[in-house]
This record gives structure tokens, sequence and C-alpha cells, in this order.
């Protein structure tokens, strides 16, 4: 394990420097793309016959559960860290496109996407039932808040626009969940979930999540205000985001929900009546590090992950064209 993260985390490090001093790209785009072309160099250096580097890093990546990984661990911390410098009043003002856009918007991506999907297998001679090719639209409807919040950080948007989509981002999570949920459901006992479970699902995930999110990211603003050492402070929002995370897959509620909602709680309420000036410049300094390290850790491991997909021409041209797919999707989604 050990060997793991160093090799990664020194691997990702030599990535950014790489994408700093030469290319300058955004960030996570920047290494994104350096892990690309390193995954290339590699094949290359295999193809003419050296093939020990690639198999080692092949190996390395074999080692690691993706979805695990992200899911449990890096996602909680990158939601808690963008949610603490989102403006709750400017949430407030921009409440009701947010909501429909997270709630109304998924569902009209899901289906949009999915159906679009389908027509894209059937052009390319694949026969994909209808039902899969619309939960593959549930999960890739959302707006992946951490991408939504790296390339907001850098884009000169207008403040109304910027607000809509970062809030969308972080809250569309729940939707999609039950979405998928009910889609997967119908997938495996071949029935459609009644309008009451489906509601319960969604109060269990979304609402549970808001509500446990909140508990939490309260009780750690009152233990804040009640010391004046930023180390301590900075340690309860750590364990806010392990610990908060851990009871919610526990409890069977949205980890990425209840993680904004404290973020939000934090980054507002408690930066503005528990923090004095070094508390705020510390813990900021120190999410501001967690949420750059783990993005390029997080886009570094998705370029090397080419390392593990066979290469297929027609495989490529497919997800051109759904990659298109799901871009007029959204534009469908938002258009007026």
């Amino acid at each position: 394990m050990l060997e793991l993260v160093a090799a990664f985390i020194c691997l990702t490090t030599l990535l950014t420097y790489v994408n700093y001093r030469f290319i300058g790209l955004p960030p996570a785009i920047g290494v994104m793309v350096t892990a690309l072309l390193f995954s290339l160099m590699l094949q290359g250096l295999s193809l003419i016959g050296f093939p020990g580097l690639e198999a080692r890093v092949e190996s390395l990546m074999n080692q690691i559960d993706f979805n695990d990984l992200l899911m449990h661990w890096m996602l909680a911390f990158l939601l808690f860290a963008g949610a603490l410098h989102v403006n709750l009043s400017d949430l407030r003002s921009y409440r009701w496109p947010i909501g429909l856009l997270a709630t109304v918007g998924v569902l009209i991506a899901t289906v949009v996407i999915g159906y679009l999907s389908h027509w894209v297998f059937a052009l390319f001679g694949w026969q994909v039932p209808l039902i899969y090719c619309l939960l593959f639209g549930a999960l890739i409807s959302p707006t992946d808040p951490i991408a939504v919040l790296g390339a907001l950080r850098t884009a000169n948007a207008p403040k109304p626009l910027k607000t809509t989509i970062v809030g969308e981002s972080l809250f569309n999570d729940g939707t999609a969940v039950v979405v998928f949920t009910v889609l997967f459901g119908i997938v495996q006992l071949g029935e459609t979930p009644s309008v009451a479970d489906t509601a319960l699902l969604f109060a269990r995930e979304a609402v549970g999540g808001v509500v446990f999110g909140g508990l939490i990211g309260y009780a750690t603003y009152r233990m804040i205000k009640s010391v004046e050492q930023y180390q301590v402070e900075v340690m309860l929002t750590l364990a806010l985001v392990i610990g908060g995370s851990a009871m919610c897959y526990e409890l069977h509620v949205s980890a990425p929900i209840a993680m904004v909602v404290a973020g939000l709680i934090i980054g507002n309420l408690g930066r503005n009546l528990a923090m004095n000036d070094m508390t705020r410049r510390y813990m900021d300094g120190f999410w501001e590090l967690i949420d750059d390290m783990l993005n390029a850790l997080l886009f570094a491991l998705i370029g090397l992950e080419l390392l593990l997909l066979p290469f297929n021409w027609l495989h490529l041209a497919a997800g051109s064209v759904l990659a298109l797919a799901v871009l007029l999707s959204r534009l469908l989604t938002v258009a007026p």
C-alpha cells in the first residue's frame, strides 16, 4: 500500500510540474492531458521493445478500486472543500433555477441522453435495450461538481451563471441517485417501483443527506466557536468529513449532499461567526491544498486509465458521437 501511495503521489506531482512548466493548461485538465500523454508514451515504449515500465504502471493501476477510491474517499473531501467557498446568500438568490436544474433538469437530461444513446448504439450496429441507455443517462446527466468547481475557478463567467452552475452541480447527485436506483430496480426485478417507494428513496437519500449534513455541520460549527486554536478547528473539519461521510454510508443517506450542506455551514456560519482571521487563513489554506492535491490525483488517475482499456477504433468513434449527444442533451436541458 505504501508503495502504491508513494508511486502515485510522486507521479502526479511530476505531471503537475510538467503541465505548469511546459504546457500551461488549467491544472485539472492539464494533469489529465499529461497523464494521457504519459500513458501513450508507455504504450509506445512497449511497442518498440521496452514493455517493463508499462507493465509496472499497469500493475499498480490494477490495485486501485477506482469506484471505491472516488465515491468513498475523495468525493467527500472535494465536495466539502468546494462548498466551503460558496456564498450561501448567493445560492439563496438563485435557488429556483438551481432547484429546477438539479431536479427537473436531471430528469430531462436522463431521458434525452437515454434515447440519443440508444440511437447512437443502433447507428453502430449494437442492439442495446433502451432501459440500459436510460441507466447510462442517469449516470452521466448530473454535472460533475469537481470538474465544475475546477473549471469555474479560472473562468471569467458572470456571477449569476457561475452561482447557478455551481449550485446545480453540488445538489443534483440526490436526484440522479434516485433516478438510477429506480431504473436499476426495473432492470433487476422487471417491475417499476411504486410512487411511494420512489418518494421514500428520495427522502432518505436527498432529504436525509440535507438533514444529516446540517446536523453535523452545525455541531462542528458550535465546537469551532468554543475554541480559539486553529489547529484544533482545522482538525474538527477534517474529522467532520471523514467521520461524517462514513456515517452517511451506514445511515444510507447521500454523503455528497451531506458534505455539501456541512461545507456551506462551516464556510458561511462558521467563517463569519466562529473563526478569527488566523483560523480563516489556515482553514482556507488547508482545504485549498487538499482540493488541489486530490483533484490532481483524480485527473491523473483518469488519464492513466488509458493503460487498462483495450483500444478499438469503433469504440472511439461511438464514444465521440456519444459525447456530442451528451452535450446536446445539456443544451436542451438549459435552453429556455
